[in-house]
């Protein structure tokens, strides 16, 4: 039986071509749409995956700060300096801490034989490679030992060896820092950068210890560490450390400023979230617009062939029969729009190709802008929204068509 009904369905189909030709074009635009807006959305959200992996999502900064509460007989405005014991405490108590490194930063004059500017330099310990994702393009990152002996080596942003040696070979050649001699012994791969203020690619790393020829240690500039677990409890975990350790609350975010992450994106990724619901609920309304014109065809379809239903239940055909009978060329219409739909999505996805996001606020940024890929499980949630309106569009002509009295259906002219 089922045969008969799929035979006679596409034989109405195929009876008026144009009328179907137009409804499946509708429903191919429809399911197009929503796999678009989808793909639009997922793409948006893998850009901002991308602006956070280039420093490394799992990972904290710590920087000083002044109190702001009052603890005990201590007055608030007390400023907060972090030292080596502080690391030395971090590393022994926050849990999950697997990489953690000193940090400073003065701005210095980097001078080359023929160039000079003012850059940031900083001191950091050998693991800040790890930790801040600091590629390198060619040569190498100065090591634990570099550190221990105070070499005077310099590892450049990708645009400081520019400045400094164009289009010359950098490794091996001497810089001066502040008028100290460096050999440069490797270059970073270039990092996105919003704006030429405190330009990442414009800046120069050097061993942390070696780093006391420009400024005491006593007191760092920061920490930075990467971990793994819950993002949410090493921050407690390091404010509470360090709360004991300066006398100050825990609950006090200006004694110390903690830049985490993991935080910052799952902010987005709510927002990423939002626009996703908002794209989809937008697909969802299109086809079912789509829906509603194949309705409203498959309505003057049940008008046209009234005396047709009328002669079936004459003979004897039950109302499933009838009804199957118009559901199933309502879902063989939709299902080809969806196969012509989904072909559509992604000939738009592949010719489209990049859409310029974050690279048009910051340079080397390509990789933080959006394509429109299309995941299966995009395909299958719009298949199913797709399956759901072409059942509701077909089902009330078919229950229309079901309940048509024969008598008064072969009275019809």
């Amino acid at each position: 039986m089922l045969r008969d009904i799929w035979g006679q369905a596409l034989e109405a189909m195929l009876f008026n071509r144009r009328r179907t030709l137009i409804t499946v074009i509708g429903m191919a635009w429809g399911i197009a749409t929503v796999v678009l807006l989808l793909a639009y959305g997922a793409g948006f959200g893998r850009a901002i995956q991308a602006i956070f992996a280039e420093w490394g999502t799992y990972l904290i900064g710590v920087f000083p700060g002044r109190t702001s509460e009052q603890v005990g007989g201590t007055k608030a405005g007390v400023q907060v300096r972090l030292t080596q014991e502080d690391l030395d405490r971090l590393w022994a108590t926050v849990p999950g801490v697997t990489h953690i490194s000193p940090g400073m930063f003065k701005q210095e004059p980097v001078a080359s034989d023929q160039h000079m500017y003012t850059w940031t330099v900083n001191g950091y310990r050998a693991e800040i490679s790890h930790i801040l994702r600091l590629d390198i393009a060619y040569g190498r990152f100065f090591t634990d030992q570099d550190d221990e002996d105070r070499a005077h080596v310099a590892v450049l942003g990708s645009e400081a060896k520019t400045k400094l040696f164009g289009g010359r070979y950098p490794i091996g050649a001497r810089i001066r820092i502040n008028g100290i001699g460096f050999t440069v012994i490797g270059v970073l791969q270039a990092k996105m950068q919003e704006g030429n203020d405190d330009n990442v690619n414009r800046q120069v790393y050097t061993p942390f210890n070696t780093f006391s020829d420009f400024s005491d240690l006593r007191y760092l500039g920061g920490i930075w560490l990467t971990y793994h677990g819950d993002n949410a409890a090493v921050e407690q975990s390091i404010r509470n450390t360090l709360g004991t350790m300066h006398n100050f609350r825990p609950s006090d975010h200006n004694a110390i400023y903690v830049a985490n992450l993991m935080n910052q994106l799952h902010q987005f990724q709510i927002i990423t979230i939002a626009l996703e619901a908002l794209l989809l609920f937008i697909g969802a309304l299109t086809l079912g617009i789509a829906g509603i014109g194949l309705m409203n065809i498959m309505l003057v379809a049940v008008q046209q062939r009234t005396r047709e239903i009328g002669i079936e239940k004459a003979l004897g055909a039950r109302k499933r029969y009838i009804l199957l009978q118009f559901l199933s060329e309502s879902l063989v219409i939709s299902a080809a729009g969806g196969v012509l739909g989904i072909a559509l999505a992604y000939a738009v996805s592949l010719g489209v190709g990049r859409i310029t996001f974050y690279s048009a606020l910051a340079s080397n940024a390509q990789a933080a802008d959006i394509r429109l890929l299309i995941s299966p499980a995009s395909l299958v949630l719009s298949v199913v929204i797709l399956g759901i309106v072409g059942i509701v569009s077909g089902m009330i002509p078919a229950v229309r068509a079901a309940n048509l009295d024969p008598i008064e259906a072969l009275r019809y002219e």
